[in-house]
């Protein structure tokens, strides 16, 4: 792929999850309008969490740590035969798996909710309601999982579109049995399963259309899936390591006697709050860059690898160092503008944006971090990420520990901010030892010069927050958008070379 295809990717991806997290805000409205920070939020995110965790081990993870790599070379020496037959038998193995790891999880819930939300077990109405919707929500990750799949023979095919829209069909259906069912909690589960259904279906047409055909057949077996399986235990740990922050925050969240009541609504609200840039730019270069970085790493050509990794990682300081900026300054205007209604109110506010405040620190991290550990995904390498991950995990429980007094809930998302930070520094010296030197001069050359214009922009929004005595959607809108072009004046004063080539491209579509 050539970076004008991997360019032409990462729009098409951010463009859908862009469609996608509006409509995701939309449907936190909703939920934060009907549930606030109260026993029914604070229910439902611990029990969605949990399918979502396997998930990522099994699902959305393997797509992209072990299925992308190995079918991409493959379909690069084997050609289209060869491609989908591994994949049928890649298919009937992740089914399979994910029907049992469903099974397990319904009858074992009770358990599962004691041990990642222990401040529940206090309130019994609280740990019922949970345990239920965990029971309700687990078929979720066989939707997810399959829909992972796809994406991952999608992705390994070229094709991006079908993929990165699934999810805006999710958060549509959830959007519309909110409202239909209002302050029931398990209207709202069903609007999961619904659009879990949906998101998969979508991507069956570009499938069949490639050749693809669907089949429940008896074949476990074929030399490359031994291959997925054994790039794919590692990653699976991996993600487990990782979910673990996760984890140990939504347990300290719950301790509402040492960071407040509410603390595990307002750390989902602010965390999807977070996500929306990172989402849209990091996770989608990430994920149309794999594929290419698998491709260069099949034809052994490491130039181009580190072509591609170094190109990547300036187009994502260019995009996520203004927005971290930017969630800083605007972390409660933008709290308050998006949820400070119905049940959420102005204590909601508080607390979830000093939690955005404190998340938006490792935002840059978090997305480069992405970017580094694909290139070890596509050497075929993923113990690498695991050990970092560890270093990650432990420094992140020592950190919680420590910040959670004197920072509260704001603690919290700081000591995930320093992990991941620490996390991204150890990935790149490590993948430099691997492939050779990566331009860590020229890159922190970039990165200085984008947080100057940041800061400048930052600056401006400071001020222009002072001349609205009431926000709105449309205030919001243009402060954002004054301070987008503040952003892009400054990065051009500094001589950023993004934005002359972001330029350089607008002028000769003209």
């Amino acid at each position: 792929m050539s970076k004008k295809n991997l360019i032409k990717s990462t729009g098409v991806i951010g463009i859908a999850t862009a469609v996608s997290r509006v409509l995701g805000f939309v449907r936190d409205i909703v939920i934060a309008g009907f549930f606030g920070t109260a026993i029914y939020a604070q229910a439902f995110v611990v029990a969605f969490r949990i399918p979502n965790l396997l998930r990522d081990l099994i699902g959305e993870g393997a797509a992209n740590s072990a299925i992308v790599p190995v079918l991409t070379e493959e379909l690069t020496k084997k050609g289209k035969k060869e491609f989908f037959a591994l994949s049928q038998v890649i298919f009937n193995i992740i089914f399979w798996a994910l029907v049992i790891l469903t099974v397990l999880g319904m009858i074992g819930a009770p358990l599962i909710v004691k041990l990642i939300a222990p401040g529940f077990f206090s309130d019994s109405e609280k740990f019922q309601v949970t345990v239920t919707l965990t029971r309700v929500l687990f078929p979720f990750l066989i939707l997810v999982g399959v829909w992972a799949y796809f994406m991952g023979v999608l992705n390994s095919l070229g094709y991006f579109a079908a993929p990165a829209f699934g999810p805006c069909l999710l958060n549509l259906s959830m959007i519309m049995c909110a409202m239909w069912f209002g302050e029931n909690v398990f209207g709202l589960a069903t609007g999961v399963l619904a659009g879990g259904f949906l998101q998969l279906v979508i991507q069956l047409p570009p499938l069949y259309l490639s050749g693809w055909k669907m089949r429940l057949t008896k074949e476990f077996s074929h030399p490359q899936a031994k291959k997925v399986g054994i790039l794919l235990v590692p990653r699976a740990l991996g993600s487990c390591v990782y979910q673990v922050n996760v984890f140990v925050s939504t347990i300290l969240a719950s301790l509402s006697g040492i960071v407040g009541e509410g603390a595990v609504a307002a750390l989902y609200y602010a965390n999807r709050v977070w996500q929306m840039p990172l989402a849209i730019f990091g996770i989608a270069l990430a994920q149309a860059s794999l594929p290419a970085m698998s491709k260069h790493v099949a034809m052994k050509d490491m130039d181009k690898l580190k072509d591609m990794l170094l190109f990547s990682l300036r187009g994502l300081f260019f995009i996520l160092v203004p927005s971290t900026i930017g969630l800083m300054v605007l972390a409660a205007p933008i709290t308050k503008v998006l949820f400070e209604r119905g049940a959420f109110t102005s204590y909601s506010t508080g607390i979830t944006s000093s939690a955005l405040f404190f998340y938006a620190i490792g935002l840059v991290a978090c997305g480069g971090t992405r970017i580094l550990v694909n290139a070890f995904y596509a050497m075929h390498d993923t113990m690498t990420p695991v050990k970092t991950a560890l270093i990650s995990v432990g420094l992140n429980l020592v950190l919680n520990i420590t910040l959670m007094f004197p920072l509260k809930l704001g603690g919290l998302a700081l000591a995930s901010s320093i992990a991941a930070t620490v996390n991204f520094v150890i990935l790149f010296i490590l993948l430099e030892k691997r492939i050779g030197y990566l331009g860590a001069r020229a890159l922190t050359v970039s990165f200085s010069k984008v947080v100057l214009a940041g800061i400048l922009m930052g600056a401006m929004l400071k001020i222009a927050t002072l001349f609205f005595t009431k926000l709105s959607f449309f205030s919001l809108f243009a402060i954002i958008t004054a301070g987008m072009v503040t952003y892009f004046a400054a990065s051009y004063l500094f001589d950023v070379k993004e934005t002359k080539e972001f330029l350089a491209w607008i002028t000769k579509k003209r």
